[in-house]
């Protein structure tokens, strides 16, 4: 006979897009299916809120401020307050999904607060220059603003890290970062990839891809300018995101910028490429995985968790090659190098490591490390029993097909 599930609410920073954050999200309300969402502001489209179906979501006061669903980070300064207005006394368990502020929630003393961390505020930490710097900010009269309105957010979350009991790191990059700014141990336990959905298929074609949201730090601007040194070869550039039309027109011939496409030309164009190239810094980085799920090597910057994810040139069974510079020559000059010995990368070699990712996997790791760090009288048994079954067939029910 089943034990009550205790009261659950999972804490987002905000909902407007399915990313990696996302996905955490979605395998935490698997796990836990009468859980409570809260959230700073939600537009998540249509599309995507299959994730939510049967679940009740709140949001704070910046949902209804001018502009908010449109650029909610506009309203930086307010979110600390914004999350701390939130009122979780009714819960057993508090469980936060944070790269911003999520962490920040205000829980009792006998209320369990487990935090899974995506990455400590970026911009407000460790890239705060590059923040300001992309953006245009630190040129600009408001800079001294922009820089007190972080040193306050700073203080603000250094705080915070008080009010959780139990910090989770999506990886071993992103632990040392809590030890360095909230000086607490982590547990890291990796996010999951759907393996369901990327899987080999098909022949190789002579192209290379990246796909990713077209932002500053994604680097998709050196990865285009890398191929420009590249006549011979072909990349396809899959993503929106508000660098697009920038990165389009320093596109050479030999690059073609699709922008967003469904999963399935997605899946197609990772199934059939030559390599997948990533230049970005991640915390974590999904999208090297869904590559390799496809039986695809990853040309990477040897930097973050791609580490932790992507076997080397050097190593056994190597699924990527590594570059050490976010630079268009060095991009270019990996490319070339992982030519010279592209016969030693296997599909399956790719596919068995992407594997080690599974959201089964990290159902498993979470509810047992939710059984081990709180009181409430349920096991990890228990918890994976309740998982709610046929994800798809819900995710169909809401879009109406």
């Amino acid at each position: 006979m089943h034990k009550k599930m205790p009261k659950v609410c999972i804490v987002h920073d905000w909902l407007y897009v399915l990313g990696g954050a996302e996905r955490v999200l979605e395998q935490l309300l698997l796990l836990f299916p009468q859980a409570d969402v809260v959230t700073l502001i939600d537009r998540l489209p249509s599309r995507d809120r299959g994730i939510l179906t049967g679940h009740r979501v709140r949001t704070s006061f910046i949902q209804k401020l001018p502009w908010a669903l449109k650029n909610h980070r506009i309203y930086l300064p307010l979110m600390p307050m914004a999350i701390e207005d939130f009122d979780l006394s009714e819960y057993d368990l508090v469980i936060s999904s944070s790269s911003a502020v999520a962490k920040g929630v205000i829980t009792g003393p006998n209320q369990p607060h487990i935090s899974y961390v995506h990455s400590p505020m970026r911009y407000a930490w460790d890239l705060q220059h590059e923040y300001l710097n992309a953006t245009g900010i630190s040129r600009s009269a408001n800079a001294w603003l922009a820089k007190l309105i972080l040193h306050r957010i700073r203080i603000w979350d250094g705080r915070t890290a008080n009010g959780v009991d139990t910090f989770v790191a999506n990886s071993e990059f992103i632990a040392q970062r809590i030890w360095k700014i909230y000086r607490r141990k982590a547990t890291v336990i990796h996010p999951p990839i759907d393996i369901s959905s990327y899987f080999p298929g098909g022949s190789k074609s002579d192209f290379y891809v990246t796909a990713s949201r077209l932002v500053p730090y994604k680097r998709i601007d050196a990865i285009v300018q890398a191929f420009a040194r590249l006549p011979d070869r072909k990349l396809v550039v899959i993503g929106d995101g508000p660098d697009f039309e920038k990165i389009k027109a320093i596109a050479p011939a030999n690059v073609h910028m699709m922008g967003y496409q469904s999963q399935d030309v997605l899946r197609r164009h990772l199934q059939e490429a030559r390599a997948f190239i990533f230049a970005a810094r991640e915390d974590f980085g999904i999208a090297p995985l869904e590559a390799q799920a496809c039986g695809t090597p990853v040309i990477a910057y040897g930097c973050g968790g791609a580490t932790e994810t992507i076997r080397a040139q050097d190593a056994p069974s190597p699924t990527g090659h590594f570059f050490a510079e976010q630079t268009p020559d060095c991009i270019a000059e990996a490319v070339r190098a992982f030519e010279l010995r592209e016969h030693d990368y296997s599909p399956r070699e790719c596919r068995l490591n992407a594997q080690r990712f599974s959201p089964e996997h990290f159902r498993s790791a979470f509810a047992s490390l939710v059984a081990q760090q709180t009181n409430l009288s349920i096991s990890a048994e228990e918890m994976e029993s309740r998982i709610v079954p046929d994800l798809p067939r819900r995710i169909r029910a809401v879009a109406g097909t």
